[in-house]
Protein backbone atom coordinates (compact mmCIF):
# COMPACT_ATOMS: atom_id res chain seq x y z
CA UNK A 1 0.00 0.00 0.00
CA UNK A 2 1.29 3.52 -1.16
CA UNK A 3 0.63 7.24 0.03
CA UNK A 4 1.86 10.35 -0.72
CA UNK A 5 2.55 10.21 3.52
CA UNK A 6 2.46 7.72 6.36
CA UNK A 7 -1.13 9.91 7.41
CA UNK A 8 -2.33 8.69 3.99
CA UNK A 9 -1.04 5.27 4.09
CA UNK A 10 -2.44 5.15 7.44
CA UNK A 11 -6.07 6.45 6.40
CA UNK A 12 -5.90 3.80 3.50
CA UNK A 13 -5.48 0.91 6.11
CA UNK A 14 -8.17 2.14 8.19
CA UNK A 15 -10.76 2.39 5.09
CA UNK A 16 -9.90 -1.53 3.93
CA UNK A 17 -10.92 -2.56 7.27
CA UNK A 18 -13.61 -1.10 7.49
CA UNK A 19 -14.76 -1.95 4.56
CA UNK A 20 -13.64 -5.54 5.87
CA UNK A 21 -15.71 -5.31 8.86
CA UNK A 22 -18.38 -4.29 7.27
CA UNK A 23 -18.40 -6.55 4.18
CA UNK A 24 -17.70 -4.14 1.64
CA UNK A 25 -14.12 -5.04 0.69
CA UNK A 26 -13.50 -4.91 -2.89
CA UNK A 27 -12.62 -8.75 -4.54
CA UNK A 28 -8.81 -8.29 -5.49
CA UNK A 29 -7.53 -8.41 -9.00
CA UNK A 30 -8.37 -6.59 -12.62
CA UNK A 31 -11.39 -4.26 -11.98
CA UNK A 32 -14.08 -3.63 -14.02
CA UNK A 33 -14.88 -1.13 -16.21
CA UNK A 34 -18.46 1.15 -16.44
CA UNK A 35 -19.23 -0.49 -19.59
CA UNK A 36 -18.14 -4.48 -18.67
CA UNK A 37 -20.04 -4.26 -15.40
CA UNK A 38 -23.23 -2.59 -17.04
CA UNK A 39 -23.26 -5.24 -20.19
CA UNK A 40 -23.00 -7.93 -17.98
CA UNK A 41 -25.59 -7.02 -15.19
CA UNK A 42 -28.14 -6.38 -17.92
CA UNK A 43 -27.46 -9.31 -19.95
CA UNK A 44 -26.41 -12.09 -17.57
CA UNK A 45 -28.15 -11.16 -14.45
CA UNK A 46 -31.33 -9.14 -15.22
CA UNK A 47 -32.22 -10.77 -18.57
CA UNK A 48 -33.50 -14.17 -17.08
CA UNK A 49 -35.23 -12.47 -13.74
CA UNK A 50 -37.22 -9.44 -15.37
CA UNK A 51 -40.10 -9.43 -17.54
CA UNK A 52 -39.36 -7.90 -21.25
CA UNK A 53 -40.50 -4.44 -21.51
CA UNK A 54 -38.81 -3.94 -17.88
CA UNK A 55 -35.31 -5.43 -19.72
CA UNK A 56 -36.14 -3.35 -22.78
CA UNK A 57 -36.10 -0.15 -20.53
CA UNK A 58 -32.61 -1.20 -18.72
CA UNK A 59 -31.09 -1.84 -22.25
CA UNK A 60 -32.01 1.63 -23.87
CA UNK A 61 -30.54 3.64 -20.87
CA UNK A 62 -27.36 0.97 -20.71
CA UNK A 63 -26.56 0.95 -24.21
CA UNK A 64 -28.21 4.69 -25.19
CA UNK A 65 -27.96 6.64 -22.35
CA UNK A 66 -25.01 5.36 -19.89
CA UNK A 67 -22.22 3.14 -22.00
CA UNK A 68 -21.51 6.13 -24.28
CA UNK A 69 -20.95 8.42 -21.35
CA UNK A 70 -19.67 6.69 -19.03
CA UNK A 71 -18.50 3.19 -20.01
CA UNK A 72 -14.77 3.94 -19.87
CA UNK A 73 -14.76 4.84 -16.59
CA UNK A 74 -13.15 2.24 -14.06
CA UNK A 75 -16.29 0.69 -12.04
CA UNK A 76 -14.36 1.77 -8.73
CA UNK A 77 -13.62 5.08 -9.60
CA UNK A 78 -17.03 6.18 -10.70
CA UNK A 79 -18.23 9.11 -8.20
CA UNK A 80 -21.94 10.85 -8.42
CA UNK A 81 -20.65 13.95 -10.10
CA UNK A 82 -19.68 11.71 -13.24
CA UNK A 83 -23.49 10.66 -13.10
CA UNK A 84 -24.90 13.82 -12.71
CA UNK A 85 -23.21 15.06 -15.83
CA UNK A 86 -24.62 12.40 -17.46
CA UNK A 87 -28.19 13.38 -16.40
CA UNK A 88 -27.60 17.53 -17.21
CA UNK A 89 -26.32 16.40 -20.74
CA UNK A 90 -29.49 14.16 -21.47
CA UNK A 91 -31.74 16.97 -20.49
CA UNK A 92 -29.45 19.45 -22.71
CA UNK A 93 -29.76 17.12 -25.27
CA UNK A 94 -34.13 17.53 -25.31
CA UNK A 95 -34.25 14.26 -23.66
CA UNK A 96 -37.92 13.96 -21.06
CA UNK A 97 -36.25 14.23 -17.23
CA UNK A 98 -38.32 10.77 -17.21
CA UNK A 99 -36.01 9.54 -19.27
CA UNK A 100 -33.40 10.57 -17.33
CA UNK A 101 -34.97 8.97 -14.40
CA UNK A 102 -35.27 5.94 -15.79
CA UNK A 103 -31.52 5.97 -16.42
CA UNK A 104 -30.49 6.97 -13.23
CA UNK A 105 -32.75 4.33 -11.57
CA UNK A 106 -30.98 1.65 -14.33
CA UNK A 107 -28.17 2.29 -12.95
CA UNK A 108 -28.87 2.55 -9.65
CA UNK A 109 -30.05 -0.98 -9.70
CA UNK A 110 -26.70 -2.59 -11.77
CA UNK A 111 -24.76 -1.08 -9.40
CA UNK A 112 -26.49 -2.34 -6.32
CA UNK A 113 -25.39 -5.66 -7.46
CA UNK A 114 -22.09 -4.55 -7.61
CA UNK A 115 -21.94 -3.95 -4.06
CA UNK A 116 -23.19 -6.88 -2.94
CA UNK A 117 -20.85 -9.09 -5.08
CA UNK A 118 -17.85 -7.43 -4.12
CA UNK A 119 -16.93 -5.29 -6.77
CA UNK A 120 -18.07 -1.61 -5.36
CA UNK A 121 -17.75 -0.32 -1.60
CA UNK A 122 -20.34 1.97 -1.92
CA UNK A 123 -22.96 2.84 -4.56
CA UNK A 124 -22.28 6.28 -6.14
CA UNK A 125 -26.08 6.58 -7.58
CA UNK A 126 -27.68 6.30 -4.44
CA UNK A 127 -25.49 10.03 -3.72
CA UNK A 128 -26.30 11.12 -7.39
CA UNK A 129 -29.19 13.62 -7.45
CA UNK A 130 -31.58 12.74 -10.41
CA UNK A 131 -33.84 15.16 -12.38
CA UNK A 132 -36.69 16.32 -10.62
CA UNK A 133 -39.89 14.99 -11.91
CA UNK A 134 -43.02 16.98 -12.32
CA UNK A 135 -46.00 15.57 -10.08
CA UNK A 136 -48.88 14.50 -11.93
CA UNK A 137 -52.44 16.09 -11.14
CA UNK A 138 -55.38 13.20 -10.82
CA UNK A 139 -58.05 14.29 -13.11
CA UNK A 140 -60.94 11.61 -12.65
CA UNK A 141 -63.99 11.58 -14.47
CA UNK A 142 -67.56 12.86 -12.91
CA UNK A 143 -70.12 11.08 -11.75
CA UNK A 144 -72.13 12.92 -14.71
CA UNK A 145 -69.78 11.55 -17.27
CA UNK A 146 -69.45 8.37 -15.57
CA UNK A 147 -72.67 7.33 -16.33
CA UNK A 148 -72.68 8.76 -20.54
CA UNK A 149 -69.52 6.60 -20.78
CA UNK A 150 -71.43 3.68 -19.75
CA UNK A 151 -74.43 4.48 -20.97
CA UNK A 152 -73.04 5.31 -24.41
CA UNK A 153 -70.55 2.04 -24.25
CA UNK A 154 -73.99 -0.08 -23.39
CA UNK A 155 -74.63 0.00 -27.27
CA UNK A 156 -71.11 -1.17 -28.41
CA UNK A 157 -70.08 -4.95 -28.06
CA UNK A 158 -67.49 -5.51 -25.12
CA UNK A 159 -69.33 -2.99 -23.34
CA UNK A 160 -68.46 -4.88 -19.88
CA UNK A 161 -64.41 -3.93 -21.01
CA UNK A 162 -65.78 0.01 -19.81
CA UNK A 163 -67.43 -1.51 -17.21
CA UNK A 164 -64.79 -2.95 -15.86
CA UNK A 165 -62.34 0.03 -15.94
CA UNK A 166 -64.48 2.50 -14.61
CA UNK A 167 -65.79 0.49 -11.29
CA UNK A 168 -62.64 -1.65 -10.93
CA UNK A 169 -59.62 0.68 -11.97
CA UNK A 170 -57.73 -2.28 -13.87
CA UNK A 171 -54.62 -1.36 -15.70
CA UNK A 172 -55.27 -1.86 -19.39
CA UNK A 173 -52.88 -4.79 -19.62
CA UNK A 174 -54.68 -6.40 -16.55
CA UNK A 175 -57.78 -6.08 -18.15
CA UNK A 176 -57.22 -6.94 -21.22
CA UNK A 177 -55.40 -10.14 -20.00
CA UNK A 178 -58.35 -11.27 -17.92
CA UNK A 179 -59.79 -14.92 -18.91
CA UNK A 180 -62.85 -16.50 -17.55
CA UNK A 181 -60.87 -18.78 -15.64
CA UNK A 182 -60.00 -15.33 -13.67
CA UNK A 183 -63.29 -14.88 -12.64
CA UNK A 184 -66.43 -16.65 -10.31
CA UNK A 185 -69.44 -15.22 -10.89
CA UNK A 186 -71.05 -17.21 -8.44
CA UNK A 187 -69.18 -15.74 -5.89
CA UNK A 188 -68.85 -12.41 -7.60
CA UNK A 189 -65.23 -12.65 -7.30
CA UNK A 190 -62.39 -11.48 -10.08
CA UNK A 191 -58.60 -12.79 -9.35
CA UNK A 192 -55.93 -10.44 -11.23
CA UNK A 193 -53.02 -12.34 -11.86
CA UNK A 194 -51.44 -11.48 -15.49
CA UNK A 195 -51.08 -8.45 -17.61
CA UNK A 196 -51.19 -8.83 -21.69
CA UNK A 197 -48.14 -7.85 -22.93
CA UNK A 198 -46.95 -5.65 -25.88
CA UNK A 199 -45.61 -7.37 -28.65
CA UNK A 200 -41.99 -7.78 -29.49
CA UNK A 201 -41.49 -7.86 -33.44
CA UNK A 202 -38.65 -9.50 -35.27
CA UNK A 203 -38.44 -10.33 -39.03
CA UNK A 204 -39.38 -13.84 -39.80
CA UNK A 205 -37.61 -13.26 -43.14
CA UNK A 206 -34.20 -12.45 -41.90
CA UNK A 207 -34.57 -8.69 -43.39
CA UNK A 208 -34.92 -9.63 -46.65
CA UNK A 209 -38.77 -7.81 -46.99
CA UNK A 210 -36.76 -4.43 -46.19
CA UNK A 211 -39.47 -3.35 -43.98
CA UNK A 212 -39.24 -2.38 -40.35
CA UNK A 213 -39.80 -5.87 -37.84
CA UNK A 214 -43.24 -4.69 -37.00
CA UNK A 215 -44.56 -4.84 -40.67
CA UNK A 216 -43.00 -7.71 -42.56
CA UNK A 217 -45.15 -10.11 -43.70
CA UNK A 218 -43.81 -13.08 -41.91
CA UNK A 219 -42.89 -11.16 -38.15
CA UNK A 220 -43.29 -13.10 -35.29
CA UNK A 221 -43.39 -11.88 -31.67
CA UNK A 222 -40.83 -12.92 -29.77
CA UNK A 223 -42.77 -11.85 -26.06
CA UNK A 224 -45.71 -14.41 -24.60
CA UNK A 225 -48.66 -13.08 -24.75
CA UNK A 226 -49.15 -12.23 -21.21
CA UNK A 227 -47.28 -12.35 -18.05
CA UNK A 228 -47.89 -12.51 -14.30
CA UNK A 229 -48.42 -8.86 -13.20
CA UNK A 230 -45.02 -7.70 -12.06
CA UNK A 231 -45.80 -6.93 -8.78
CA UNK A 232 -46.81 -9.16 -5.38
CA UNK A 233 -49.48 -6.29 -4.67
CA UNK A 234 -50.72 -6.62 -8.30
CA UNK A 235 -51.90 -9.76 -8.05
CA UNK A 236 -54.91 -9.65 -6.01
CA UNK A 237 -58.41 -10.86 -5.36
CA UNK A 238 -61.33 -8.27 -6.29
CA UNK A 239 -64.94 -8.15 -5.49
CA UNK A 240 -67.68 -7.62 -7.99
CA UNK A 241 -70.47 -5.50 -7.61
CA UNK A 242 -74.01 -7.01 -8.66
CA UNK A 243 -74.55 -4.95 -11.69
CA UNK A 244 -70.64 -5.72 -13.24
CA UNK A 245 -71.65 -9.85 -12.94
CA UNK A 246 -74.91 -9.38 -14.75
CA UNK A 247 -73.07 -7.63 -17.33
CA UNK A 248 -70.22 -10.15 -17.42
CA UNK A 249 -73.17 -12.68 -17.54
CA UNK A 250 -74.58 -11.17 -20.64
CA UNK A 251 -71.35 -10.07 -22.25
CA UNK A 252 -70.28 -14.26 -21.83
CA UNK A 253 -73.60 -15.04 -23.76
CA UNK A 254 -72.74 -12.64 -26.74
CA UNK A 255 -69.32 -13.80 -26.87
CA UNK A 256 -70.40 -17.48 -27.56
CA UNK A 257 -72.65 -16.15 -30.21
CA UNK A 258 -69.60 -14.97 -31.61
CA UNK A 259 -67.69 -17.94 -31.39
CA UNK A 260 -70.85 -19.59 -33.34
CA UNK A 261 -70.85 -16.93 -35.88
CA UNK A 262 -66.71 -17.04 -36.17
CA UNK A 263 -66.83 -20.87 -36.82
CA UNK A 264 -63.36 -21.98 -37.43
CA UNK A 265 -61.90 -18.62 -37.85
CA UNK A 266 -62.46 -18.63 -33.72
CA UNK A 267 -58.75 -18.81 -32.06
CA UNK A 268 -59.55 -19.95 -28.37
CA UNK A 269 -57.19 -17.96 -25.62
CA UNK A 270 -59.96 -18.20 -23.30
CA UNK A 271 -60.03 -14.01 -23.37
CA UNK A 272 -62.89 -12.18 -21.79
CA UNK A 273 -62.62 -9.03 -23.99
CA UNK A 274 -61.12 -10.25 -26.98
CA UNK A 275 -62.02 -9.52 -30.77
CA UNK A 276 -64.68 -11.03 -33.18
CA UNK A 277 -62.80 -14.05 -33.32
CA UNK A 278 -61.73 -14.67 -30.19
CA UNK A 279 -58.09 -12.97 -30.43
CA UNK A 280 -56.37 -10.63 -27.96
CA UNK A 281 -57.26 -6.81 -28.24
CA UNK A 282 -54.11 -5.01 -29.27
CA UNK A 283 -53.52 -1.97 -26.90
CA UNK A 284 -53.62 0.63 -29.52
CA UNK A 285 -57.06 -1.09 -31.09
CA UNK A 286 -58.10 -0.71 -27.10
CA UNK A 287 -57.27 2.74 -26.64
CA UNK A 288 -59.05 3.62 -30.64
CA UNK A 289 -62.18 2.05 -28.61
CA UNK A 290 -61.74 4.24 -25.90
CA UNK A 291 -61.52 7.81 -27.78
CA UNK A 292 -64.46 7.14 -30.24
CA UNK A 293 -66.44 5.90 -26.63
CA UNK A 294 -65.67 9.54 -25.37
CA UNK A 295 -66.78 11.46 -28.44
CA UNK A 296 -69.74 9.34 -28.99
CA UNK A 297 -70.49 9.95 -25.36
CA UNK A 298 -69.32 13.73 -25.26
CA UNK A 299 -66.67 13.49 -23.28
CA UNK A 300 -63.97 15.70 -22.28
CA UNK A 301 -60.69 13.94 -23.89
CA UNK A 302 -59.23 11.73 -21.30
CA UNK A 303 -56.40 9.25 -21.27
CA UNK A 304 -58.00 5.33 -20.44
CA UNK A 305 -55.35 5.69 -17.25
CA UNK A 306 -58.05 7.80 -16.17
CA UNK A 307 -60.60 5.79 -15.52
CA UNK A 308 -58.26 3.99 -12.94
CA UNK A 309 -57.81 7.00 -11.30
CA UNK A 310 -61.42 7.62 -10.95
CA UNK A 311 -62.18 4.14 -9.67
CA UNK A 312 -59.59 4.65 -7.14
CA UNK A 313 -60.83 8.21 -6.45
CA UNK A 314 -64.51 6.96 -5.89
CA UNK A 315 -63.28 3.84 -3.59
CA UNK A 316 -61.68 7.06 -0.81
CA UNK A 317 -65.12 8.94 -0.77
CA UNK A 318 -66.47 5.97 0.05
CA UNK A 319 -64.09 5.94 3.24
CA UNK A 320 -62.59 2.95 2.15
CA UNK A 321 -59.20 2.39 3.99
CA UNK A 322 -56.00 3.12 2.40
CA UNK A 323 -54.66 -0.25 2.69
CA UNK A 324 -57.83 -2.05 1.61
CA UNK A 325 -57.25 0.95 -1.38
CA UNK A 326 -53.83 -0.20 -1.82
CA UNK A 327 -55.13 -3.65 -1.88
CA UNK A 328 -58.18 -3.10 -4.53
CA UNK A 329 -56.03 -1.46 -6.68
CA UNK A 330 -53.03 -2.86 -6.66
CA UNK A 331 -50.48 -0.41 -5.09
CA UNK A 332 -47.25 -1.24 -4.05
CA UNK A 333 -46.70 2.16 -2.20
CA UNK A 334 -48.53 3.94 0.32
CA UNK A 335 -47.51 6.91 -1.56
CA UNK A 336 -49.75 6.75 -4.39
CA UNK A 337 -52.99 7.29 -2.29
CA UNK A 338 -51.52 10.21 -0.88
CA UNK A 339 -51.36 11.56 -4.51
CA UNK A 340 -55.60 11.65 -4.21
CA UNK A 341 -55.59 13.34 -0.96
CA UNK A 342 -56.05 17.19 -2.07
CA UNK A 343 -58.96 15.82 -4.48
CA UNK A 344 -60.86 13.85 -2.31
CA UNK A 345 -60.15 16.27 0.47
CA UNK A 346 -61.92 19.19 -2.24
CA UNK A 347 -64.61 16.71 -2.90
CA UNK A 348 -65.26 15.80 0.57
CA UNK A 349 -65.53 20.08 1.60
CA UNK A 350 -67.72 20.70 -1.24
CA UNK A 351 -70.27 17.79 0.13
CA UNK A 352 -69.89 18.59 3.38
CA UNK A 353 -71.20 22.88 2.61
CA UNK A 354 -74.13 21.25 0.54
CA UNK A 355 -75.04 19.19 3.70
CA UNK A 356 -74.63 22.28 5.54
CA UNK A 357 -76.72 24.43 3.90
CA UNK A 358 -79.33 21.69 4.18
CA UNK A 359 -79.59 21.23 7.44
CA UNK A 360 -78.67 24.68 8.81
CA UNK A 361 -80.59 26.74 6.40
CA UNK A 362 -80.76 30.70 7.95
CA UNK A 363 -83.48 31.72 9.88
CA UNK A 364 -85.14 33.53 6.54
CA UNK A 365 -84.61 30.32 4.80
CA UNK A 366 -86.36 28.68 7.24
CA UNK A 367 -89.26 31.33 7.96
CA UNK A 368 -90.00 31.18 3.85
CA UNK A 369 -90.16 27.46 4.22
CA UNK A 370 -92.63 27.08 7.26
CA UNK A 371 -94.66 29.82 5.43
CA UNK A 372 -95.01 28.48 2.51
CA UNK A 373 -95.96 24.51 3.96
CA UNK A 374 -98.39 26.37 5.95
CA UNK A 375 -100.03 28.16 3.33
CA UNK A 376 -100.18 24.44 1.03
CA UNK A 377 -101.77 23.21 4.30
CA UNK A 378 -104.56 25.69 4.37
CA UNK A 379 -105.22 25.32 0.40
CA UNK A 380 -105.81 21.59 1.15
Amino acid sequence: MTGRSEKEVRKKARDIEKARDDGHLQKPGQGWTVEQWLAHWVENIAAPTVRPSTLAGYRFAVYKHLTPAIGAHRLDRLEPEHLEKVYVRMLEAGRAPATAHQAHRTVRTALNVAVRRGHLRQNPAVLAKPPRLAEWEVDPLSLDEVRRLLDTAGRHRNRARWAVALALGLRQGEALGLQWTDVDLDASRMVIRRSLQRPKWVHGCGGSCGRRAGNCPQRRNVHAVAAETKTRAGRRVIGLPAPLVDLLRKHRVEQENERVTAGQLWRDGGWIFASETGETIHFRTDNKHWKDLLREAGVRDVRLHDARHTAATVLLLLGVPERVVMSLMGWSHSSMAARYQHLTAAIRADVAERVGGLLWATSETTTETTADHNADEDGR
